[in-house]
């Protein structure tokens, strides 16, 4: 079963109410934080980069993404601002889990549902790329909540996208993020996006990530 399929015919449309709440969060937590250059790394088609393109503040914005599929998306979705001699918008066909030199030094970073998608072995080169080698001076991270899944009729071990790698829970997730924070030098503050349930907390799990030096 697959909770966020992109299943109607517009790209714009082809969302979830939970993908929507979770892109608008995501840009309020992104311009509360005053960035002005953002990466949006595991970009996707585009529906985030679209929301911040909307954004004055936002002065440069990277889509990064390995899908060649996923970033033609993107490139359709976001023709408009990719004209231009110099456009406030690029899109990259790559990877966080590789050396990314030409992305460091970003005001903010977006990770949203893509951590997930790694084999658990990439886990560290991801943390290396990202808080060792771009370092950018906050990095907000979304991933599935894998205690909620009953909720939408999920059986034990079964994953809400047949592509997902892993799935954690809260718990497992917190380890890892205050890991990653305490490693590389950063404060760590965990959240969730959407409905609460009292036993099982939101179906999306945040992580936001703000550097210390």
């Amino acid at each position: 079963m697959d909770i966020d399929a992109l299943t109607a015919p517009s790209m714009m449309g082809r969302m979830t109410p939970l993908h929507e709440t979770r892109l608008d969060q995501v840009l309020r937590r992104l311009k509360g934080s005053g960035a002005r250059r953002v990466l949006d790394l595991g970009c996707g088609s585009g529906h985030l980069l679209y929301r911040l393109a909307g954004e004055p503040q936002f002065e440069q914005i990277v889509g990064l993404e390995t899908c060649a599929h996923s970033l033609r998306q993107a490139r359709e979705l976001l023709a408009d601002h990719l004209q231009g001699d110099l456009p406030r918008l690029d899109l990259i066909n790559g990877s966080y889990t590789e050396s990314q030199h030409n992305l460091e030094g970003y005001d903010a970073a977006a990770m949203v549902e893509t951590i997930e998608h790694l084999k658990p072995g990439a886990l560290s080169a991801a943390e290396q790329v990202v808080f060792g080698q771009m370092r950018p001076a906050v990095v907000y991270m979304t991933t599935p909540n894998r205690e909620y899944n009953p909720l939408y009729g999920l059986r034990p071990g079964e994953f809400r996208e047949a592509d997902h790698e892993f799935e954690w829970d809260r718990d497992k997730f917190r380890h890892w993020s205050q890991g990653v924070a305490r490693r590389n030098g950063y404060r760590v503050t965990l959240g969730g996006i959407g409905e609460a349930d009292p036993e099982f907390g939101q179906p999306t799990q945040t992580a936001w990530f703000t550097r210390l030096d």
